[in-house]
């Protein structure tokens, strides 16, 4: 049931309050940074195995998060539910691997229940919480003091400034182990395929241009019937113009041609070389299509021809194909 006190002022007003504590909550980590954190990348750097990161209720919530932000910036990661942990889940923990283990409180029972396995196994744990003198801060090999003034909740009880802390100081620790691994943009392509970043890092010009027979190209001398022709049974909107060694002398394209139309009424048996535009911007085929959409931005473009280190012509694309490739 909604209070009758309501007013859009007031939401407007909780909202900020909300925003503003959990601004001064994440600002406050910065001043804790210290030999601890220092401590903790230094232990994940030197792991062998693999980072993995446990919490339970909303900290599992955000552990999962940061274990996923770790295995996708260069540091293997995953994530453990500790309720699960102690009903045969803790066979994934190896002696090779770290533990870094999420609670607000520091006295989560189920987190507590797997620490003997932990230290019989020999494994570095690192704790996150809000409270320095807890459990499990005191067993922790590091602790990364994630204290909050008070939850934005008005309630001071839903996880709310804890847990948006909590994620950042995971973000601190990550980037802070990406930049000490040199982990690269090409790094991150290869741990992102599918996504858009991936394509845009990964997908290289001779992944998606035109080649070999679909590929439109007339000589110097061929009449402008002829070029229409070419243009229009390859799809592409335009034809290279090239020698009889396949160097590209020039391109003429569907807008040259309407402008062709308005400046003269017979021109159909005019040669290429009369017509197409000389010096046309070319790519080569081992760019990446990312690079071959800022030059068709930067030039006001709709298509490229693709050449190789001779100057001949060995593909061409379109805006097209860019966009069939998710690259736009």
């Amino acid at each position: 049931m909604t209070s009758s006190t309501v007013t859009p002022e007031s939401l407007l007003a909780t909202g900020r309050d909300v925003l503003r504590l959990e601004a001064a909550a994440v600002a406050a980590l910065e001043a804790r940074l210290d030999a601890d954190f220092v401590g903790a990348c230094e232990l994940l750097l030197n792991c062998p195995g693999r980072i993995v990161v446990t919490g339970m209720g909303k900290s599992g919530i955000i552990a999962r998060k940061i274990a996923a932000t770790l295995a996708s910036t260069g540091s293997p990661a995953l994530f453990l539910h500790p309720a699960e942990g102690s009903h045969g889940d803790l066979g994934m923990l190896t002696r090779q691997d770290c533990l870094l283990a999420l609670s607000n409180s520091g006295e989560t029972a189920e987190i507590l229940a797997i620490l003997p396995v932990v230290k019989r196994l020999a494994v570095p744990l690192i704790a996150m919480t809000g409270n320095p003198q807890s459990t499990l801060a005191h067993r922790a090999a590091v602790h990364l003091n994630c204290a909050v003034a008070r939850e934005a909740c008005p309630l001071n009880l839903a996880p709310t400034a804890s847990t948006t802390a909590t994620l950042a100081m995971g973000d601190a620790l990550a980037m802070a182990l990406l930049q000490a691994r040199g982990f690269s943009a090409d790094d991150f392509a290869l741990s992102h395929p599918g996504g858009s970043l991936g394509k845009r890092l990964l997908l290289r010009v001779q992944d998606v241009m035109h080649r070999g027979t679909s590929l439109p190209k007339v000589r110097a001398d061929t009449p402008l019937c002829e070029a229409v022709l070419e243009i229009s049974s390859k799809g592409l909107g335009m034809t290279a113009v090239v020698d009889a060694e396949d160097r590209v002398l020039g391109i003429f394209t569907d807008g040259d041609l309407r402008r062709a139309f308005a400046r003269r009424q017979d021109i159909w048996e005019q040669p290429m070389a009369e017509l197409a535009h000389a010096k046309p911007t070319t790519i080569v085929a081992e760019a990446l299509a990312a690079e071959a959409l800022a030059l068709m931005e930067g030039h006001r473009i709709g298509a490229l021809l693709v050449i190789d280190h001779e100057a001949r012509l060995i593909g061409a694309l379109n805006m097209h194909d860019l966009l069939r490739a998710g690259i736009v």
